[in-house]
């Protein structure tokens, strides 16, 4: 085993680590991981970014169940219409997108970098709504009508399909910020949303890529320790610091990715 190898196993650990402590960023570690370090095309790491984090999430509602910090109601509603988007643009959507996107001049933007681009500019927009916001503190706990969640289950369900994420990082601020969710139970909520749509997003690659399932599988393992941990280290920090550091995170990795693209 390399040093790359090694260092993208310890990466692993850090996916596992991240969705324990916030619910969410998973994927945005695993596929710059798998992208930048590891050397996957795109397209297959977004791919296995979708099993990975869905496996090890699934381990992680679990745990924060039988903690009570898991809204079941509410992942549920955002579950059903996100994984119906997840899967139709994995399937359908994403194997259609051309490969070259258009041309200036002697620059061609690439599906794939397209894709890693889109994929940085959602991350930026969440951040920046989880670093500014207030609401969680300034407002009442009233849940918002099935209806308009069900709308925004469409919209971020598709979205996740195209840059191949777990939309952790998507869900809980939309959890926070529009289902009124305390921030620890926006992470256990999280977890189950981005579990259902992870795995069955995931169904729809199977039937157009070759997997390397001994690598995933491997990968996957060591991602689920890091959740065990993360989910245990998840009780002794605020919810407040959990909200902040959550949008510093993102926003991080979302410059690095802009930049790694365009330079």
């Amino acid at each position: 085993m390399d040093n790359t190898q090694i260092l993208g196993y310890l990466g692993a650990l850090v996916v596992g680590l991240v969705l324990g402590l916030i619910g969410g960023g998973g994927s945005i570690l695993t596929v710059p991981l798998l992208v930048y370090l590891l050397g996957y095309n795109p397209i297959i790491a977004t791919a296995y970014s979708l099993f990975v984090v869905g496996t090890t999430s699934l381990v992680g509602t679990f745990k924060k169940h039988k903690e009570g910090l898991v809204d079941i109601k509410t992942g549920l509603a955002f579950s059903f219409p996100s994984f119906v988007a997840v899967y139709l643009s994995r399937r359908y959507l994403v194997p259609n997108i051309p490969n070259n996107l258009f041309s200036i001049g002697n620059f061609t933007l690439t599906k794939e970098m397209g894709i890693m681009v889109f994929f940085s500019i959602i991350m930026f927009l969440a951040a920046i709504s989880m670093i500014k916001n207030t609401k969680e503190d300034l407002l009442p706990n009233v849940k918002q009508a099935y209806y308009k969640t069900f709308i925004q289950g469409l919209i971020i369900g598709t979205i996740t399909g195209i840059i191949g994420a777990g939309g952790g990082f998507l869900y809980v601020p939309a959890l926070v910020l529009w289902a009124n969710i305390p921030m620890k139970k926006a992470v256990g909520t999280s977890l189950i949303i981005v579990t259902i749509n992870s795995l069955i997003g995931f169904t729809g690659d199977m039937q157009t890529l070759e997997i390397d399932w001994i690598f995933l599988l491997s990968f996957t393992f060591i991602s689920v320790l890091g959740i065990l941990l993360g989910v245990f280290l998840s009780k002794f920090i605020s919810s407040k610091k959990l909200k902040k550091s959550f949008g510093l995170f993102t926003l991080i990795m979302a410059v690095y990715i802009i930049y790694r693209e365009t330079s």
